[in-house]
């Protein structure tokens, strides 16, 4: 097991980065929690607690201030507990940003014949942005993302006890004071098992997903970063787009 150091970043997304702080986009926040939710709800059923997935994608909505009749509902409709019928399906898109950074994009659509074309239609508008395969750049994981009340805690040896791969520190920022943060990457077929397993060792999963990860990072001028943000920025706000991942720290 490799040990994470705190500059590692190969768990963390590209729009960790106060993407989800942007108070005027925050209808479209809401919508896109209440989307996880009712995906999770329908992958793995309507308890949270056995659910890792849902219990970090409530807690996310909560932190949010999603209301919680919103979130309920959610998970009902997610959970078929409605006469609503589910149709949102999971879509992948691949494609370089500006200056030739790989990314892929995951959607939730309940139409793929719109979104499609949409997406594909942002990636010819991005200057120097094109589709294209890149999954060989990323590793395509398990991640969860926790922490525990015991600063001290052996995470690695958790890590290892949980069946988790890797495991790698936390930013600051998402980790409460006088606690202990850590990333534990896992095979996808293990994500469940090692959230669960962590979870009963005393952790508070933030986070139980499926990601990819960069292997590698190009470098880039200040320049650069900006056009590339953009572009990323641009793909985020497209209403269909659930995640943008992007081989850029």
């Amino acid at each position: 097991m490799r040990a994470g150091l705190p500059n590692s970043h190969m768990g963390a997304q590209w729009k960790q980065a106060g993407r989800e702080a942007n108070a005027q986009k925050k209808g479209q926040l809401v919508n896109k929690l209440v989307r996880e939710i009712m995906v999770a709800a329908k992958l793995g059923g309507a308890d949270p607690d056995l659910n890792p997935r849902l219990a970090a994608a409530v807690e996310k909505a909560r932190k949010a201030s999603v209301y919680r009749d919103t979130i309920e509902r959610a998970i009902k409709k997610g959970s078929g507990q409605t006469d609503d019928k589910i149709t949102f399906e999971m879509v992948t898109y691949e494609g370089f940003a500006p200056h030739k950074v790989p990314v892929v994009v995951e959607c939730l659509t309940d139409s793929r014949n719109r979104t499609a074309p949409e997406i594909r239609n942002i990636f010819k508008a991005g200057s120097l942005g094109q589709p294209g395969s890149v999954a060989f750049f990323f590793n395509h994981l398990g991640v969860v993302e926790a922490t525990h009340t015991d600063i001290k805690r052996d995470a690695e040896g958790d890590a290892i006890e949980a069946g988790a791969q890797e495991i790698e520190a936390l930013e600051a920022e998402e980790v409460p004071e006088g606690q202990k943060g850590a990333r534990f990457l896992t095979d996808i077929k293990d994500l469940d098992a090692v959230s669960k397993a962590l979870k009963a060792l005393g952790w508070n999963i933030l986070s139980s997903e499926i990601r990819y990860l960069a292997k590698n990072f190009p470098e880039l001028d200040d320049k650069a970063r900006k056009e590339v943000a953009d572009f990323l920025n641009t793909l985020d706000d497209h209403d269909d787009v659930h995640r943008v991942y992007a081989a850029m720290r």
